[in-house]
């Protein structure tokens, strides 16, 4: 039965509920959650993370722009997630469309359709629900009826491979160009619409702020490789700028961050406290594509948390960064809301701590209230010629020293992560892993005077991405990165010393190699995403639903009339003249010095490239490029005494 839009299908969507897994996570109405009449709107978002429910809701990026955009008169955001596999079935069967969790309105209704997209690995879904929604998978196929669809996020940095499904792109941070894409939109409306869906494309794309993928035409030289993409019609710019947020005390969001009703990954309230990292870790494409360094005061994170705590109900504070304990201020923020929550059921934690920056009174005031969980690194590479390749400037005493000291302070539990697969690496560097593991439970054990110590080690592959002087690098094959990943297990293992006091997590090279495909590929890789998809690819970034034969197969098939294979984009190096998929798309870095860095990289003798916080700059570009600058303390305020309640 056909409704009007902006109506409700949850009439249509109850009966069905009963019979599907998790049934809470369609069904809305969470604690700071936001429905809005829609005839009193004239702008309305769908915003979407591209993976389920528990994983989706917790994700900040979207929760802030949900809240941004609510706030803003006349626009209306709602969310939706992707479905389990049974609920597309059923929607499937019964005729129902890709839904909003929060008015239960078909997605289709809406004139923009947000996706922020933290992994490449999403990309399937995102087809999933346009498919679902009645909305054409490919843009030139979608009429003026049809949402515009939108992605950001840090997979969105290279959107070729999903040129063919989305309309617009932006790049960097979202607060400020959704709002002005939403007035773009209104005036567009209020002027009846003229040009239709292009016209409204054409005004976001002038912008130099919008990219818009079918404004551009990509074309290829004989041997495959790329000669350039380029504008197809006037008015449109040659490159495409990113968005950065600066001055982050104007911006306190989430102020009402949304509860979850089912159980989700995090379980807390989130406050960012600062935004960018400049140590310049190689591999890091968050760290380049987030510069500069931008900190809230400690004045504004006291009153976040505060606020955050009140509106939200959790017991846990999250202090979030690339990198939090290089918070100019960290120690008196830590001091400050550890004495304000002393005695209450609120604790405070922090992410994943570089060695260098980690010291026992800062992790004393986080474990103040009792909570004292384990403690996690990471040193990334295994030995320290590979650290130095990285620019990960921690040497092994750094990593003993630091280990000892929480050990002796009680802790128990030590986490560390490693990449393989890393360039030059060698297996010796990665066996170092195990030495170092070792060395990090001998010492435990001596400072601590009992052998109740744990230390896991956990393994990522490394995936060569955009905008980092590793773009240009081969990335490892399955093959050798599960022999040298093999290697280590056994040499963890046959230590009768060691081996029952480490952990060993990681994954096998293949589902690296796909993200790498995508993460580095152009728009003939379209191809390969609709395929699997129609072959029944969901869910990519779960292991359980992750099929590399699925991928491997599509690849061979789709991409072999264009003379490329799935190793020309992931085992391949590039070098210097190649016009690389995302040259059109600004991020603000000096593509010469990310090729220094990257010969840097390679050159033993090379000198480490310090923290451009602390010291003169080094010229990667971003600040004279996007009219930024670094913007750090201390600012010698004090977190004030808030009463709680």
């Amino acid at each position: 039965m056909p409704v009007s839009p902006g109506e409700s299908l949850f009439t249509r969507l109850e009966p069905h509920l009963p019979h599907v897994s998790k049934p809470i996570q369609y069904v809305g109405g969470e604690l700071n959650s936001v429905t809005k009449e829609w005839a009193a709107t004239e702008v309305r978002w769908t915003l979407m993370y591209p993976d389920a429910y528990e994983v989706g809701l917790p994700n900040q990026g979207v929760q802030i722009l949900y809240e941004v955009l609510n706030e803003c008169e006349g626009v209306l955001a709602e969310r939706t997630y992707a479905v389990w596999p049974d609920m597309e079935a059923v929607m499937r069967a019964e005729g129902i469309p890709q839904f909003t969790v929060d008015g239960h309105r078909s997605v289709r209704d809406f004139d923009l359709f947000g996706l922020s997209f933290a992994t490449e690995l999403g990309y399937t879904n995102m087809l999933t629900a346009l498919d679902l929604a009645g909305i054409p998978l490919h843009t030139a196929d979608r009429g003026d009826d049809d949402p515009v669809v939108v992605a950001g996020g840090h997979a969105a940095f290279n959107p070729e491979p999903i040129a063919d499904f989305v309309d617009a792109v932006v790049l960097g941070d979202g607060e400020e160009v959704v709002l002005g894409i939403s007035e773009v939109t209104r005036e567009w409306k209020r002027e009846g619409r003229p040009g239709g869906r292009d016209g409204l494309l054409l005004r976001l794309a002038a912008s130099g702020g919008v990219y818009v993928p079918r404004f551009y035409d990509a074309a290829y030289a004989a041997d495959g490789t790329l000669l350039g993409t380029r504008p197809n019609r006037p008015g449109v710019p040659d490159r495409v700028h990113k968005h950065t947020l600066m001055d982050l005390d104007s911006w306190p969001y989430p102020r009402k961050p949304l509860v979850p009703l089912a159980e989700t990954v995090h379980e807390r309230f989130s406050v960012e406290i600062f935004r960018g990292c400049t140590r310049g870790c190689r591999f890091c494409q968050a760290g380049m594509i987030t510069r500069p360094v931008r900190e809230r005061s400690i004045t504004t994170i006291g009153e976040m948390v505060d606020n955050g705590i009140r509106q939200s109900g959790f017991e846990e504070v999250g202090l979030l960064s690339l990198s939090s304990a290089d918070h100019s201020e960290i120690g008196e923020v830590a001091s400050g809301l550890a004495d304000r929550y002393e005695g209450t059921n609120v604790s405070l934690s922090l992410p994943s701590t570089r060695v260098d920056a980690f010291n026992i009174t800062l992790a004393n005031e986080f474990s103040r209230n009792g909570r004292r969980s384990g403690l996690t690194f990471a040193p990334e590479g295994g030995s320290e010629r590979m650290r130095k390749v990285i620019n990960k400037m921690v040497t092994e005493e750094d990593l003993i020293r630091t280990v000892a000291a929480a050990y002796s302070h009680g802790w128990r539990q030590v986490k560390l992560y490693f990449m393989c697969g890393l360039p030059t690496e060698t297996d010796d560097d990665v066996l170092a892993i195990a030495d170092l593991a070792k060395k990090v439970i001998a010492k435990g054990r001596e400072v601590a005077g009992h052998n109740d110590i744990r230390c896991t080690v956990s393994i990522g592959g490394f995936v060569p991405k955009p905008h980092t002087p590793f773009q240009w690098a081969p990335q490892l094959d399955v093959e050798t990165t599960d022999e040298r990943l093999r290697k280590l297990r056994e040499e963890v293992r046959s230590d009768r010393r060691y081996g029952r006091a480490i952990g060993f997590r990681y994954h096998d090279g293949k589902p690296g190699i796909i993200e790498g495909l995508l993460s580095r590929g152009d728009r003939r890789v379209g191809r390969v995403i609709e395929a699997v998809w129609r072959e029944g690819a969901r869910f990519d970034g779960w292991s359980e639903h992750f099929s590399y034969e699925r991928w491997a197969g599509a690849a061979e098939r789709e991409l072999a009339a264009y003379g490329v294979d799935l190793g020309w984009y992931t085992t391949r190096e590039r070098g210097y003249d190649e016009v690389l998929p995302w040259d059109h798309l600004d991020s603000g870095l000096d593509k010469d010095w990310l090729w220094q860095d990257w010969e840097d990289a390679l050159d033993p003798d090379s000198v480490d490239i310090e923290d451009c916080r602390w010291t003169p700059c080094y010229d990667c570009g971003v600040c004279p490029e996007m009219g930024t600058d670094i913007q750090i303390g201390p600012t010698g305020q004090q977190l004030l005494p808030l009463s709680v309640v």
